[in-house]
């Protein structure tokens, strides 16, 4: 009878076991989507700045997978954004101006959070995922260029911006006469009175916590949205005291610099077109890093309440930005430019169980779609044209591209240019048939671009293969176009 009674026992344990195991396998990973506004990777400090004060950051880059070559598609907020969160190359949407890029993909396109929607998630969006207008929607706290059919529910946070209490300064002489003196969407400086609250990203951070506390008894796709560093640099008095701006050093200042360029190249804010003293590009330097500070502070309270409710241990988290920004470099300021500091984002990826690695292969911010789909066992429609990063994060030296791909507008000056990225070689054409212009810069011995190959007689051949490249990837991007 004893042995009879274990040997039920033991089945019973067994079948309960089983049960176990299946409804582990069963259980879906939580998404938590962390996208700041305007980072470039040279201004993080887990990247190669140690100026940059962003721990937060770091400490998630040494828990998951920092990709050191990861590439926007577009050097502007609506276009990227679209990209990213739809999966197609700005060249196959045809999405170029503001917008979350639904009209022009249509109703059937799924994209990425209303995807695991539909899978039954429950999606949310904090502030700025697709496109909203800063500092305009962000005053106003409205949905911006929002997309509806993705989220479950959408939470706005309203900020004063450069209207914020405090200490403000615009550091441009020039601001192209459509903004009063303290601001706008220009570089304006506010050194705020008050605490993280007092802003938009502080609220943003709140109500993210807010819903990782509620755990909602479904599977969650949580998507943040940090507007700094953002122009106008805004963020409480205290992120500032970490960079006085008589401490900045500027980028590196090449005379005639700009005489090797097309003209289409140069950037549509520029030392010399704002009319920027010494000081007040310095100034501009140490506000964007205060705003950095200020974000990844953020991102800290974030990333530590998904901790303490026990949540770290299902939910992939990824960070990233939706494209660069230039300091300086060249004398270029902002971002739409297709040189390395405007196109160059930070990406970090952590997934449970996991470990750390940093990942030197080329990968692009179009590849986040088929990644977070394949780790959540999500089919997504077959033609989205990103690969997937998941090998990456078991085997760090697997090779995702040969190349990367990016494409903006010509610098405000109509039509689009178009950039290839490999090891070896960054080119740059403006115009499909570089009508007006090109740029080719040797990467091993040239990464800060400031010599321009492209019209000297002994690489004749290679801006000829180069372009060969981009007329290829070109063509083949809008071969696989949005049909099903």
């Amino acid at each position: 009878m004893n042995i009879k009674r274990s040997l039920s026992t033991l089945c019973i344990l067994l079948t309960v076991f089983s049960y176990t195991v299946v409804a582990q396998k069963k259980e879906k990973m939580n998404v938590l989507f962390v996208i700041s506004d305007d980072l470039t990777a040279a201004a993080v400090s887990s990247y190669e700045n140690s100026l940059s004060y962003s721990p937060n950051i770091a400490r998630l880059s040494e828990e998951g997978a920092q990709y050191t070559r990861a590439y926007s598609q577009y050097p502007v907020c609506g276009p990227s954004r679209a990209s990213l969160l739809f999966g197609y190359y700005p060249t196959a949407t045809g999405v170029y101006g503001y917008t979350s890029g639904r009209e022009k993909v249509g109703p059937d396109k799924k994209s990425l959070p209303q995807l695991f929607k539909e899978s039954g998630y429950y999606t949310a969006r904090v502030s700025k995922i697709f496109h909203m207008g800063i500092p305009g929607d962000i005053e106003s706290g409205s949905d911006g260029a929002d997309d509806s059919l993705s989220w479950t529910q959408r939470y706005n946070s309203q900020g004063p911006e450069w209207m914020a209490r405090g200490e403000g300064e615009l550091v441009q002489n020039n601001p192209y006469g459509k903004f009063p003196v303290k601001g706008g969407n220009v570089m304006t400086i506010v050194k705020g009175e008050g605490g993280d609250l007092e802003h938009s990203d502080g609220r943003t951070a709140q109500k993210a916590i807010e819903i990782i506390r509620a755990k909602s008894k479904q599977p969650f796709f949580l998507a943040v949205g940090l507007v700094r560093p953002h122009v106008p640099f805004v963020a409480p008095r205290e992120y500032f005291d970490r960079f006085p701006y008589q401490e900045m050093v500027l980028p590196p200042k090449v005379q005639g610099d700009w005489d090797d360029m097309p003209a289409n190249a140069i950037n549509y804010v520029t030392t010399k077109n704002a009319e920027m003293s010494e000081d007040q590009q310095k100034k501009a330097i140490a506000a964007y890093y205060a705003s950095v500070s200020y974000m990844d502070a953020q991102v800290g309270k974030i990333l530590a309440c998904l901790k303490e409710e026990g949540l770290d241990k299902n939910t992939i988290v990824v960070f990233t930005s939706d494209h660069g920004f230039h300091l300086g470099e060249h004398d270029f300021w902002m971002k739409v430019s297709l040189h390395e500091e405007s196109v160059r984002v930070p990406l970090i990826i952590k997934v449970p169980g996991k470990k750390s690695v940093v990942c030197h292969s080329f990968v692009e911010l179009l590849d986040l779609y088929p990644t977070l789909t394949e780790l959540a066992g999500i089919k997504p429609q077959s033609n989205i044209q990103g690969k997937s990063l998941v090998k990456t994060l078991d085997d760090p030296l697997f090779k995702v591209r040969d190349f990367v791909f990016s494409i903006s507008q010509n610098a405000g000056k109509g039509g689009n240019a178009f950039s290839i990225r490999n090891h070896k070689w960054a080119y740059i054409q403006y115009g499909e048939n570089a009508e007006n212009g090109a740029e080719l810069y040797d990467m091993e011995y040239d990464i800060k671009q400031y010599t321009n190959l492209a019209k000297l007689p002994r690489y004749a051949t290679t801006v000829e293969q180069m372009k060969q490249l981009l007329r290829q990837k070109i063509q083949e991007v809008r071969d696989n176009d949005l049909s099903l």
